[in-house]
């Protein structure tokens, strides 16, 4: 990419890459066709279409034109889905894990391979584990599988260490089909577990308390199939939102819930632009400059994780000093040393960032660490004197449909001079 270009005009978001590969998982738990709209046409999407295809479901993905990379996904659910995920799939996308809880619910067993994903950090399967056993499963870890066995959970109550999404989306999965009443405390809060609970209450679950840090569940005896749209993309409307402010544009970001980024949009204010909630999204533009502003990552409804490697490349063009503070996943940091290759001023101490703003960045290329990393450098590589390459730009293609696409329909001088193999 070329450095220099602002971006501006209209970007569309489709559904969020953190909610449709639940609500994926999710439609396990009813025989029968279970249709997803807005689903993003990423590679995450086609690796879970394949874990459920192994499971025996029938899966089909129609794009939408005009979606912005988004469309739908249609699964057939047998009425008896194998049980056992393969480990070929699994290790390429952490979110496979989420198949666990709606197996061992349904069909009493499950045997799933241990995940792989980013390497962000440390994000240990304890709390899915303890939280299933306290369901009433046997858990067994055995050749580099999980082995869940229960022929009925039952209803208890579920405190989590950490507010983990996964855990909570596992547990709240595995319990809307458990005898009794489950209660989650200290639960994720995400929109992502809202949008799951509100699809699997249009299945027929009963569930109260989602977007609260208390879930309660009374399970039923099955659930149906439904028609459901994914709930929009939070971070790759921030990605565009911190993008408009770094090349100093003027973006609309269609279908985006300015709710779902309340901390981040107060930031970008402080920063000095402005933010405006329209009917259908939220505009952001900037003028000048901006300001480096402190960023302290944190559970939904904190600053997201997801967001800061944005919010230090952000930092990196900004006048003054800012202290990013990661509290999340502490390998995070890991594309600083890809980011001060094209000449930003960033020092690390423990999960410290401290970073000292510049007029400009210098091209270089740089290397892709993770999803967020990936959209971060691209950022910074269109706020870079001459031409960047960003290298292994697989893991962008997992969290953002069709983004080179997009991102030259803002004005970026942008092209792909190889798709992954």
């Amino acid at each position: 990419m070329t450095g220099g270009a602002a971006l501006t005009g209209r970007v569309r978001v489709t559904g969020a890459k953190n909610s449709a590969l639940k609500l994926m998982a999710a439609a396990l738990l009813a025989p029968g066709v279970t249709t997803i709209e807005e689903v993003p046409d990423i590679l995450d999407v086609a690796i879970m279409s394949e874990v459920l295809r192994r499971l025996g479901c029938e899966v089909t993905y129609e794009r939408t034109a005009g979606g912005g990379g988004g469309g739908r996904v249609v699964v057939d659910v047998p009425e008896k889905p194998s049980t056992e995920t393969d480990y070929d799939l699994v290790r390429r996308m952490r979110a496979s894990i989420s198949v666990l809880g709606p197996l061992v619910a349904r069909c009493g067993t499950a045997r799933v391979a241990l995940p792989g994903g980013d390497a962000i950090g440390s994000r240990g399967l304890d709390m899915h584990i303890s939280g299933l056993e306290r369901l009433g499963a046997t858990i067994v870890s055995e050749h580099g599988f999980l082995v869940a066995t229960a022929p009925r959970l039952t209803g208890t109550s579920i405190w989590l260490d950490f507010p983990s999404v996964g855990a909570t989306e596992n547990l709240v999965m595995a319990a809307v089909l458990a005898q009794g009443t489950t209660v989650i405390d200290n639960a994720a809060r995400e929109p992502e577990i809202v949008d799951l609970c509100t699809m699997l209450g249009a299945m027929g679950a009963r569930i109260d308390g989602a977007g609260t840090s208390t879930i309660t569940i009374e399970g039923v005896d099955g659930l149906a199939p439904v028609t459901y749209t994914t709930v929009p993309d939070r971070i790759v409307a921030g990605t565009w939102a911190i993008g408009a402010v770094m090349t100093r544009g003027d973006v609309v970001i269609e279908r985006a819930v300015a709710g779902h980024l309340a901390v981040a949009l107060d930031k970008l204010t402080d920063a000095g632009a402005q933010v405006e909630s329209l009917p259908d999204g939220i505009r952001v533009a900037m003028e000048g400059r901006p300001r480096c502003v402190d960023v302290v990552t944190l559970p939904f409804p904190g600053f997201p994780t997801d967001l800061q490697p944005m919010a230090v490349a952000l930092a990196a063009v900004s006048t003054g000093t800012a202290l990013i503070t990661e509290n999340v996943f502490e390998g995070r940091f890991m594309f600083v040393n890809e980011l001060v290759r094209l000449g930003a001023d960033v020092r690390i101490d423990g999960h410290h960032a401290v970073v000292r703003g510049r007029e400009k960045l210098s091209s270089a290329p740089v290397v892709a660490t993770d999803i967020r990393a990936g959209a971060g450098l691209v950022l910074a590589g269109l706020v870079s004197d001459g031409v960047t390459e960003v290298q292994e730009v697989h893991h962008v293609d997992r969290g953002y449909p069709d983004f080179v696409e997009q991102l030259r329909g803002l004005g970026a001088q942008v092209e792909r001079t190889q798709r992954p193999g």
